[in-house]
């Protein structure tokens, strides 16, 4: 399959030289960065790794996944591989880019799945926006600050620990300032099913689109995933499996190398008449006119 949707990986972002560039992580001021890429920046593309960005200066949008947000200075955004986004600055911009692979820390900790326990790295694009006070936005400078000296040092002694140890600080002094409080052992059981319940989503949404059958992979009826759901993130299991399938779909759209019915066959539906009225009546728009508008407004 041809993917017209750029997708970097952080050696061709890095600024490091030939032959010295680090496949696992990339730490740099986000201005220098801009300047390097004045380009391909502001069309959109996809990673290979997970990606972060503080702003400490300037303004304009962001759009993560069909998504658009406005840029501030203090605001963070998190995005897990996959991810498709695109900017456009307003002026001057700065502030800190962290690049990281999926293995970065694999070697030191035992549990492959420690990232998803923090909700920035949903994939959800809400969820990855994060506006810092103050007070936590100086401790996170600084910690920024110090990956940047780090990764310098690393260059010479290629030992990555200690970057790895500060990234994780920086996560969990992260969600120790977003997370919710939960007050009991019921609520943190529920969170966890919820985040299983997006797990198996995310796995499996081109082949199961139905509530009762990831009840049925989560050991619980149809009704409780649904009062779950409700109570969770104010909606339904069948909306959030729809949500999924409906951003995989606008992802391939603006593939221009791909036809609405390469697309129908790749997320399984029958034919692309199908799809066309799935995507019809969710979205209040074709996939055809969806294609047209997204590449008119470039």
């Amino acid at each position: 399959m041809k993917n017209a949707i750029p997708v970097y990986d952080i050696c061709r972002l890095s600024d490091a030289p030939s032959g010295q560039k680090n496949q696992e992580f990339h730490v740099e001021r986000f201005g220098s960065y801009v300047s390097r890429h004045p380009k391909s920046l502001h069309l959109s593309h996809g990673h290979s790794f997970y990606h972060m960005v503080l702003f400490t200066k300037g303004s304009g949008k962001h759009t993560i996944d069909f998504t658009q947000f406005t840029v501030k200075p203090g605001q963070l955004y998190c995005m897990i591989p996959g991810q498709v986004h695109s900017w456009n600055f307003s002026g001057d911009v700065d502030g800190y880019i962290i690049n990281f692979s999926d293995n970065f820390f694999r070697s030191l900790l035992l549990r492959p799945d420690y990232l998803e326990q923090f909700i920035f790295f949903s994939g959800v694009s809400n969820d990855g926006v994060i506006q810092l006070k103050n007070s936590v936005l100086e401790r996170v400078v600084s910690l920024f600050e110090e990956l940047l000296s780090q990764s310098e040092l690393v260059k010479t002694n290629g030992n990555t620990d200690i970057l790895r140890v500060i990234l994780l600080h920086t996560f969990l002094l992260i969600d120790e300032t977003t997370a919710k409080v939960h007050s009991s052992a019921v609520a943190g059981s529920r969170q966890m099913l919820m985040k299983n319940f997006r797990r198996l989503i995310e796995q499996h949404y081109k082949t199961i689109r139905l509530p009762k059958e990831y009840a049925d992979l989560l050991y619980i009826t149809p009704n409780h995933l649904n009062a779950l759901c409700q109570e969770m993130v104010n909606t339904t299991a069948g909306e959030l499996i729809r949500e999924r399938v409906l951003l995989e779909a606008k992802r391939l759209l603006i593939n221009a190398d791909l036809n609405i019915s390469e697309i129908a066959y790749t997320l399984n539906f029958k034919d692309n008449s199908y799809f066309s009225r799935f995507f019809r009546k969710y979205e209040k728009i074709s996939p055809e006119d969806f294609r047209a508008r997204f590449v008119t407004t470039k």
